[in-house]
């Protein structure tokens, strides 16, 4: 059964016999059941008690899943952000790595070796507080919170068009480099160049 009911029956109700009751459970059982298609009085968030869990609509189940494999990767696994000393100056971490924090949340903050960094950012960290990197996140340890990252570049100070344009292109994997001569060389060398009228007659014109 969807729902499951429960009575409560005092001294009284043995008097009408085991009939009367069976003929009570019956009807409230028929007013309630999701069967028949008439709703009972229930309130609004509740869901039908039953212990089974198979037995539940899926409107009150969550499904899970598991992931079994990795097709491809489709991150670049490059990200954009900023540089900062770690908390702990004590620690030996501190004198290897640093945080790298990524704009975008969705990719996990990495440590970069000291190495990689600018040569001033242990003394004067201010300085890059407000300047964009990019890291390579080049692996990521099960037992560790946080990744491990290597950084390419420096683009230059947040909120400028050049740097937030190159830190998209370079997260998204997308090549802005200059078109190598080979390329250049299969375009019209005569400028400015229209299209000849023999080339529209012959051709559909979808501009």
């Amino acid at each position: 059964p969807d729902v499951i009911i429960e009575a409560q029956f005092d001294d009284n109700d043995a008097e009408h016999g085991q009939d009367h009751l069976r003929d009570m459970l019956t009807d409230d059982i028929k007013k309630l059941s999701l069967d028949t298609g008439e709703k009972g009085e229930t309130k609004p968030d509740d869901g039908p008690k039953v212990n089974d869990p198979r037995l539940l609509p899926d409107k009150f189940l969550q499904r899970t899943a598991k992931v079994v494999y990795i097709l491809e990767k489709k991150h670049s696994r490059a990200a954009t952000g900023f540089i900062k000393l770690l908390t702990d100056k004590n620690s030996e971490l501190f004198k290897r790595c640093a945080m790298f924090s990524p704009v975008d949340h969705r990719v996990p903050r990495a440590y970069v070796s000291l190495a990689d960094c600018p040569p001033d950012l242990v003394t004067r960290p201010e300085d890059y507080s407000n300047t964009l990197f990019i890291c390579r996140i080049v692996d990521w340890k099960e037992d560790s919170n946080f990744a491990t990252g290597q950084l390419a570049k420096s683009l230059g100070q947040a909120g400028e068009i050049e740097p937030e344009t190159e830190g998209i292109l370079t997260e998204y994997g997308v090549d802005f480099s200059d078109f190598p001569p080979e390329a250049l060389e299969c375009l019209p060398q005569s400028l400015p160049w229209v299209i000849s009228p023999g080339e529209l007659a012959k051709r559909r014109d979808l501009r």
